[in-house]
């Protein structure tokens, strides 16, 4: 079930006894997981609600707390948050969970409880027994990440709901700013009504005032100036990056990975594989995929290569002291853009008199 119908299940009185909220959208899992607390009155909660983690509590307090009867109220909630042991994981974490117990507690669920599991995974191990006894009973919300389109949509329901006017540049400026994540998204949402909130439209500016690049956006802007070998742009956004106390290995770490995505997206590209297909196999977010797609649409393999080995000596040298970590960048931006490293270092040097 997804969670607008979910919570159309729950407005029109339903209350599952045992729910199951699987996905890795936390956006998705926080709405369902709201509509859900909403059953339970405000004056009734603080006797009658629990959340436990699994990996710092014993399934059997939350047991113990989902057989009990409601407190001065009809309803009992209790969330059990990150059930791994419905995974294959395997934890680290020196608890006894009473799985036994769990899997009765599946099987024959306590009418005046509400039970909610919030798995943030991909997927359920299918084999294991009290998986299946889960699955039998409970009523499954689907929380799976939301492609771009979808998230899209999302968007521009919840502004016409609120009566806000987005222009369709300003919503792909939001989709950009935010890797086209759907929860990135809804975490920018109130501060964007709230200016709207006077009836003023959301344009490109408005959202490029509101919403800050994050960080791997701004190394893709890096990584598109550096193909374009626009030297002085590529330079001045590094220098602007280390202004803000981002680390030279971080911020070249960051470059190879998206060189690397570049590199499998070209080749696969070649072999015939679509979008949805390079994304899967490369198990890479959509958006990342289809704007990768766009980066090396007319660019030969061996400059991506290039650019890419390039980096690799870099991060070679700055792990070993053989060349100053903040300058390290900019050489290899001078050797790639074919520019005279002596050149630039004059121009450093006049632009330090100048200061």
């Amino acid at each position: 079930m997804q969670v607008r119908d979910f919570i159309k299940h729950l407005k029109n009185g339903d209350r599952p006894p045992l729910t199951l909220i699987l996905g890795e959208e936390q956006a998705l899992r926080e709405q369902a997981q709201q509509a859900i607390a909403n059953m339970i009155p405000e004056d009734q909660k603080a006797m009658n609600f629990g959340r436990y983690d699994m990996h710092q509590t014993p399934v059997g307090v939350a047991l113990d707390d989902a057989t009990s009867m409601p407190f001065f109220g009809d309803y009992r909630e209790v969330v059990i948050d990150a059930p791994y042991f419905l995974t294959g994981e395997k934890s680290t974490d020196k608890i006894d969970h009473d799985l036994a117990g769990l899997q009765a507690y599946f099987e024959n669920p306590v009418p005046s409880t509400m039970m909610v599991l919030v798995a943030p995974y991909k997927k359920l191990d299918e084999r294991k027994r009290l998986t299946k006894a889960l699955k039998k009973s409970a009523l499954i919300v689907d929380a799976a990440p939301l492609d771009e389109r979808a998230a899209r949509m999302a968007l521009a329901q919840i502004f016409k709901q609120h009566k806000v006017s987005i222009e369709a540049p300003a919503l792909d400026t939001l989709v950009q700013r935010t890797n086209g994540q759907y929860s990135i998204m809804m975490g920018e949402v109130r501060k964007l009504l709230t200016y709207a909130s006077d009836g003023s439209p959301l344009t490109v500016s408005a959202v490029s005032a509101l919403v800050p690049k994050q960080l791997n956006d701004r190394v893709f802007d890096l990584v598109t100036d550096v193909l374009r070998k626009h030297a002085a742009d590529a330079l001045a956004l590094y220098r602007d990056l280390l202004a803000q106390r981002e680390e030279p290995i971080r911020l070249n770490a960051l470059m190879l990975g998206q060189f690397r995505l570049l590199l499998q997206v070209k080749l696969l590209a070649q072999k015939g594989y679509g979008q949805g297909n390079i994304a899967t196999t490369l198990k890479a977010h959509p958006y990342r995929v289809k704007l990768a797609l766009r980066q090396v649409d007319r660019l030969p393999y061996q400059q991506l290569a290039q650019a890419y080995s390039g980096l690799v000596d870099t991060e070679t040298a700055m792990k070993t002291g053989t060349i100053d970590k903040e300058l390290a960048f900019e050489l290899f931006m001078l050797k790639y853009t074919g520019q005279s490293a002596a050149g630039h270092r004059g121009h450093r040097r006049e632009s330090n008199a100048v200061r």
